[in-house]
């Protein structure tokens, strides 16, 4: 038996304890660390996934070629090429057809509109596996049928009766494009998740609400803004009872209590994620960038919107683009709440989408519109097969019908900055949105009297010509 240990041994050995564990992570080989999915150009994924012979090469020059489209405008190079680089993908590419015939046309066009980028991503992710399943794995017994995808969701994959399948698509070129880094599946339909669907379902279901007029005007007390009488209640759906014009007004209740309507348990409308989301959309889709920034940093009618939206009223906006706005002088820019006055006559407060405009020009050749610069109307009339708003050299064409419609806020897209008619009366355009001066009011009134005082002198000359004849003095 060997000598017991001593006591200061016992002591120290609590501290040397964690000083071999340290020498034992620091002799321990180092794990390799994965690239980030959110890695830039020169990350190393692209630098030792990516090369000439990769899958994602193939995807790009193969014949699925309306796919790959679709991966660009997503955006989604970069997060495929971080996947490549961390292993092997396989892919299920829709063919062509898929794509261009037999996919519903308003899915389709939900899912290129800018506002709804995140589906089309989640969409396209569906569609990869990080892992490399080739059709002949399919049939092992050791493979799990549910398989994760870069979306996160799962997708079944069987093979039976000679076929392979994956989700509700059979795959019908298996196998197709074999590259070291990955695989390529020709599948016969387009795979869509449940979650772009539940998403595609509730902007379908939002975009049917339509805006119904109230049946009367209410009585309104013009020093407070508010009803005076109180209004009954509203049908779920219904915009307010309060004018809209009443409702923008400052000063204590502004509104009555909100429209009901869907989304949270609260039954109101979101309406400052709403105009957040359009004014996103404006970004995304381009050309809109100076419209954004009036709206965001120049104004406060982003929240107005917002706040009014919320309330339950609907808009319709006439967006000018860049190149309208670039032509803005100084001087309609220069006097105070001239931004605010210019927007709020591209402001319609009704729900109006470029079909139902064009449908109203054709039929009855001119429309008024009311907008938020009361009382200030826009003209609308039917013009080269569109929509053109304003008078005379003023006017602007509708070009960019749908940038954002969700069932509340409608934004259309032209090519000139709108102003309302010039005031003849005044000699002058109200560009600053206010009530003539005085002096203005009294000038018709001035030059009537004058006529009429013309009028009735003429009139005396002659009786005194007629009482000349006659020998009598007309003084």
């Amino acid at each position: 038996m060997g000598a017991p240990p001593s006591y200061g041994a016992l002591l120290l050995l609590p501290l040397l304890l964690p000083l071999l564990a340290a020498g034992a992570t620091e002799t321990s080989p180092e794990q390799p660390a994965l690239p980030s999915s959110s890695g830039g150009g020169n990350g190393t994924a692209t630098a030792t996934g990516v090369n000439s012979n990769s899958v994602l090469v193939a995807l790009l020059d193969s014949h699925y070629t309306e796919l790959a489209e679709l991966v660009e405008k997503a955006l989604l190079l970069q997060a495929l090429e971080d996947a490549v680089g961390r292993g092997n993908v396989t892919i299920f590419a829709p063919r062509n057809e898929a794509l261009e015939r037999d996919l519903d046309p308003e899915f389709r066009r939900f899912l290129l509109e800018p506002r709804n980028l995140r589906s089309l991503q989640q969409l396209l992710l569906f569609h990869v596996l990080p892992a490399r399943i080739h059709a002949s794995d399919a049939a092992a017994s050791s493979l799990p049928s549910s398989h994760p995808t870069l979306s996160g969701e799962h997708v079944e994959l069987a093979r039976g009766d000679g076929s392979m399948r994956v989700g509700t698509a059979a795959v019908t070129r298996p196998d197709a494009v074999v590259r070291p880094d990955g695989v390529i599946h020709g599948i016969e339909r387009l795979l869509v998740p449940r979650s772009v669907q539940e998403d595609f379902n509730r902007r379908r279901s939002l975009a049917a609400i339509s805006a119904v007029l109230p049946t009367g005007a209410p009585e309104v007390d013009p020093r407070t803004h508010r009803l005076k009488k109180p209004a009954p209640p509203v049908p779920p759906g219904a915009p307010p009872v309060l004018p809209i014009w009443d409702a923008m007004a400052p000063g204590p209740s502004i509104a009555p209590a909100p429209a009901p309507g869907p989304g949270s348990g609260k039954h109101h409308f979101d309406g400052h994620s709403q105009v957040k989301d359009f004014i996103q959309t404006l970004l995304l889709y381009g050309g809109y960038n100076e419209l954004a920034d009036i709206l965001v940093n120049l104004t406060s009618l982003a929240t107005e919107m917002g706040r009014l939206v919320s309330e339950g009223y609907v808009l319709t906006v006439l967006a000018p683009n860049d190149e309208a706005m670039t032509r803005l002088t100084t001087d309609q820019l220069s006097e105070p709440g001239s931004p605010e006055n210019i927007l709020y006559y591209h402001m319609i407060p009704e729900y109006q989408t470029e079909e139902s405009m064009y449908n109203a020009v054709r039929r009855f050749g001119k429309v008024r519109y009311d907008t938020l610069r009361l009382p200030h109307k826009v003209t609308a009339r039917e013009a080269d097969g569109s929509v053109k708003f304003g008078h005379g050299e003023g006017s602007a064409y509708l070009f960019d019908p749908d940038i954002y419609t969700d069932g509340r806020i409608s934004v259309q897209g032209i090519d000139a900055v709108l102003f309302p008619p010039q005031d003849t009366a005044t000699g002058g355009s109200d560009s600053s949105g206010s009530s003539p001066s005085a002096p203005a009011r009294k000038a018709p009134a001035v030059t009537a009297h004058s006529k009429s005082k013309l009028r009735r002198g003429k009139l005396l000359e002659g009786a005194c010509q007629v009482m000349g004849f006659l020998g009598a003095s007309c003084q």
